[in-house]
């Protein structure tokens, strides 16, 4: 790996320790300027703050290596078994060298989950077009991109706890899909045609999601795909007990 391709992971992650070393430094120096009245630093503080600074910085490298070398070995397993799982491992996005390393081997399966990603590349679904397996559950994730339709033998998709607001439309033109987990969303809308006339499709599921009463009543009345939706809860209005 060269140095480009190692700041371009070290961008790649978020690391939470590493956010509030960098608050802390920021802190620290203002604390200080407003507790002393000494807006300016003399030289014995200057240099203590700029020691417990440095070796903050120090360990932040060390925590952001140690992320980098996660990643690259999670690379050379998915070499083996095909599966690249690059779950936990604190990504704010899809690290550009990621799809060089994986330019060779075939994957199945792509599983994103429980990061803090918010974007799917087109380069994504372009790179692993054979992939019949995807998880991005548990990231900050609102689209999909169209290039999504590029995957023709993706079977299953795993998009629960993200920030969708409507079930993503491109997901019902991949004529290979039979499963869409999309619970804990905002989901509010969902193109119930398109899902009822999906000759692939066998389940969704649309559990904690503010589905709109119209468009839930009309899942409900759909039977030949398995729709999973929460319990729903009764207005006030409705309960003709009261």
């Amino acid at each position: 790996m060269n140095f480009t391709s190692f700041l371009e992971f070290l961008n790649s992650l978020y690391i939470e320790e590493v956010e509030i070393a960098s608050r802390t430094n920021n802190q620290e120096r203002l604390a200080r300027m407003v507790f002393t009245g000494e807006f300016e630093q003399n030289e014995e503080m200057g240099q203590e703050s700029n020691r417990r600074q440095a070796m903050r910085t120090a360990r932040c490298v060390k925590i952001l290596g140690k992320g980098v070398v996660k990643v690259v070995h999670r690379c050379d397993d998915a070499k083996h078994n095909n599966c690249l799982d690059l779950s936990d491992c604190q990504l704010i996005q899809m690290p550009d060298a990621v799809f060089h390393l994986m330019r060779s081997t075939p994957l199945v399966s792509c599983n994103l989950a429980n990061n803090v990603i918010t974007k799917i590349p087109p380069k994504l679904p372009l790179s692993f077009n054979l992939i019949t397996e995807l998880d991005l559950s548990n990231n900050r994730i609102s689209a999909l991109p169209n290039e999504m339709t590029a995957c023709t033998q993706l079977e299953v998709v795993n998009i629960s706890q993200n920030s969708f607001v409507s079930l993503p439309r491109i997901l019902l033109d991949i004529p290979s899909l039979v499963h869409i987990n999309a619970k804990n969303n905002f989901i509010a809308d969902v193109d119930v045609e398109a899902v009822e006339t999906n000759s692939s499709l066998q389940q969704v599921n649309l559990e904690e999601n503010p589905l709109n009463s119209t468009i839930r009543d009309r899942l409900e009345n759909i039977t030949s795909i398995r729709i999973t939706l929460s319990v729903r809860e009764r207005a006030e209005w409705e309960d003709l007990s009261i």
